[in-house]
C-alpha cells in the first residue's frame, strides 16, 4: 500500500516544506513505502513531474522550488513486484494527474495499463466525458461491481483547476482513512496527519469529494 499527498494553496509555498513531513509519514509507515516515489507540481500553469526509485526519505527534497499545487505519492509495490520507475505515480495524460492507494482482488475489467492503478486511471478517463466527478462516480461503481473484493481504493485525480478525491475501503480504517487540513489559502489532503500537527479531520469512507480553485 502507498501514501498520498495533495497540497493546494492560492499562496505559493515551498514544496520541500510539505514533502519533508510526507517523507516522515512514508518512512514510519507500518507498511514499507520505499519502492520509490513521485510528485507533480504546477510551475507557470504547466505540470512538472518527478519520479525516482529512491525512497522519498533518502532523496534530495530541496531540489524543488515553490508551487501552488502539489501531488506526491510514496510507493509500496504489491508483492514487491514491478519495481521500475515507469510504475511510479503520478500517472498522467494531457489533462490529469493521478495517484492511488489500495488493493483490488479478482478484477474483471479489460483495460490497458502496466499496473492495476494505471488501469483504474484509464477507466476513470473513459467515463469522464467532461464531468470529472460524475466520471469518478461511474468508474467506481463499475469497478466495484466487477471486483471480487476491494480492500481499498483511495485516489486523487487532479487537473490544474480541480481535484476529485475518492475515499473507499473495507478494512483497516486507521491505515486507509484520508485526512484533510486547512492552510492559508488552501488545504492539505494526506494519507495520515503530519506528525505533531493539529486541526486535521478525517475524510469519510465511501465518499467522493471535489475541490476547485481559481488561480
Amino acid at each position: 500500500m502507498c501514501r498520498l499527498l495533495l497540497v493546494q494553496s492560492e499562496i505559493p509555498f515551498s514544496i520541500a516544506d510539505y514533502l519533508r513531513p510526507f517523507a516522515h509519514i512514508a518512512q514510519h509507515s507500518k507498511e514499507y513505502q520505499g519502492h520509490g516515489w513521485g510528485c507533480a507540481y504546477l510551475a507557470d500553469q504547466y505540470w512538472v513531474r518527478y519520479r525516482n526509485l529512491t525512497p522519498i526519505w533518502e532523496d534530495n527534497l530541496d531540489q524543488f522550488g515553490t508551487t501552488r499545487l502539489l501531488l506526491a505519492h510514496a510507493r509500496s509495490a504489491f508483492r514487491d513486484e514491478g519495481i521500475v520507475v515507469e510504475n511510479n505515480m503520478p500517472f498522467w495524460d494531457n489533462t490529469y494527474m493521478f495517484i492511488f492507494n489500495g488493493e483490488l482482488r479478482g478484477v474483471r475489467i479489460r483495460e490497458e495499463g502496466r499496473t492495476g492503478a494505471e488501469k483504474i486511471f484509464r477507466v476513470i478517463r473513459r467515463f469522464e466525458r467532461g464531468d470529472l466527478k460524475a466520471g469518478v462516480h461511474k468508474a467506481v461503481s463499475v469497478i466495484e461491481k466487477r471486483t471480487r473484493y476491494v480492500r481499498a481504493m483511495n485516489f486523487m485525480i487532479a487537473s490544474r483547476k480541480r481535484v476529485v478525491v475518492n475515499s473507499y475501503f473495507n478494512e483497516d480504517p486507521a491505515y486507509f482513512t484520508l485526512h484533510r487540513k486547512p492552510i492559508p489559502g488552501g488545504m492539505i489532503i494526506a494519507s495520515e496527519p503530519f506528525a505533531g500537527e493539529t486541526d486535521w479531520e478525517p475524510i469519510p469512507n465511501r465518499t467522493i469529494e471535489e475541490y476547485t480553485w481559481s488561480f
